[in-house]
């Protein structure tokens, strides 16, 4: 059966900490999500605060349905160390039709 929900993936870095693992946990758990890949060792290089710096990170490619991401760009600021995430969606034009059913039957 042809997926008539549109999909998208979501993008974050976060620290490489431990609390990683929970937040992927968490935006399953609460179905915000359907899949949340965790991708260690990633070296971020970035202008802030008008000085060049870089970080440690952590990639999370967020599998869910595009009317959830309002919610889910919220439930990511709340449990998000950083005064300002970074949150990118993409979206997904084309997937396996099974695959992308088993997103919208997992989230919300």
């Amino acid at each position: 059966m042809a997926n008539n929900t549109k999909s998208i993936l979501v993008l974050c870095t976060f620290p490489e900490t431990e609390s990683v693992k929970s937040v992927a946990e968490t935006l399953v758990n609460e179905k915000l999500a359907a899949c949340v890949n965790v991708i260690p060792g990633v070296q971020s290089i970035f202008r802030w605060q008008d000085k060049i710096d870089n970080a440690n990170e952590n990639i999370l490619i967020i599998k869910t349905k595009d009317s959830l991401y309002d919610e889910l760009e919220a439930r990511i600021k709340e449990l998000h160390p950083y005064e300002l995430p970074e949150i990118i969606s993409v979206p997904i034009d084309k997937g396996l039709n099974k695959y992308l059913d088993w997103i919208s039957e997992s989230t919300k």
